[in-house]
């Protein structure tokens, strides 16, 4: 039973949100620069006062229970407020570690320019990146994991805003000398019967094209018998004679820079996706993440 006079620290809630997080105390421990008995001290501190086990472990894993689970949230909540009140009390803005989800057809283009303008703007700020899928990051905002996700609109998940940033359209990869190579009056139904290369299950972009291709009622040839888990690896796979595929125009310039490949565009309106930036609705720092999509709009790759 909870003991009703029983007040947590943030640092028995820092404690619980890192194993929560990273699911290993040494790791935990590592990123909060304290010991791990420290940290073990911690949480069975908050779990003593609360009268809840809020991670279970064992010497093989550790998981969040039930009721871990059910109070991570307020959890962050307490301390994103917190973090927001001290940043406030020292007019520095948005400060403090900032865990910052990106999907992966996004992360190698706009990181190269966004880390030095935040660095620049926002010096009290120390961002962790984490690379992932679109469900896993939701599930990270969801939780509490992560404070914002870069992704691709809308993500359709209760509890979210979301703040467009840009919208890019889709480029066409094709093999040096294709007899699609250089046009620009592309229509979705070109598709038809190309060998057509996608990312692996769980990206949002394999998502994107094959609902581009159920619209447009185009059927690719050997959709899904090639599969990758980067853009990269698809793009090679193009330049090696094995189909051709579909890539934001933000990823055109890194992707296609070593000339052996030729690229097509669609015709207006052309196929394309939003961009934006998500995070929970119950965040003290609304006001700061807005402020800092407004600084990642800046610096969209051109």
């Amino acid at each position: 039973m909870t003991d009703q006079t029983y007040q947590p620290t943030l640092s028995q809630l820092r404690a619980f949100v890192a194993v929560a997080e990273y699911r290993h105390f040494g790791t935990a421990a590592a990123r909060l620069s304290v010991s791990q008995p420290t940290l073990s001290q911690a949480l069975a501190a908050l779990e003593h006062g609360l009268g809840l086990q809020l991670i279970e472990r064992s010497t093989r894993r550790v998981l969040v229970t039930a009721a871990g689970m059910r109070l991570l949230p307020k959890a962050m909540a307490t301390l994103e407020a917190a973090d927001r009140f001290v940043a406030s009390a020292t007019g520095d803005g948005l400060g403090g570690t900032l865990r910052m989800g990106i999907i992966p057809t996004v992360a190698p283009y706009v990181l190269p320019g966004l880390l030095p303008e935040l660095q620049k703007k926002l010096p009290a700020l120390h961002p962790q990146v984490i690379e992932d899928q679109t469900a896993r990051l939701l599930d990270g905002l969801r939780t509490g994991v992560l404070d914002v996700a870069l992704l691709a609109l809308p993500a359709d998940l209760p509890g979210l805003v979301e703040i467009p940033l840009y919208t890019e359209e889709f480029v066409l990869v094709t093999p040096r000398g294709h007899e699609l190579a250089g046009r620009t009056d592309l229509a979705p139904s070109v598709l038809d019967s190309l060998p057509l290369l996608l990312l692996d299950e769980g990206h949002c972009l394999r998502d994107q094209t094959l609902d581009l291709c159920r619209s447009a009622e185009v059927h690719p040839a050997a959709v899904g018998d090639t599969r990758a888990a980067s853009l990269a690896t698809v793009v090679q796979c193009v330049a090696g004679g094995l189909g051709v595929t579909l890539i934001p125009e933000m990823a055109v310039a890194a992707e296609t820079a070593r000339g052996t490949l030729d690229t097509a565009h669609f015709a207006t309106p052309a196929p394309g996706r939003t961009i934006g930036l998500a995070y929970r609705t119950s965040t003290a720092r609304a006001e700061d993440y807005e402020y800092l999509a407004a600084i990642i709009r800046t610096k969209r790759p051109e």
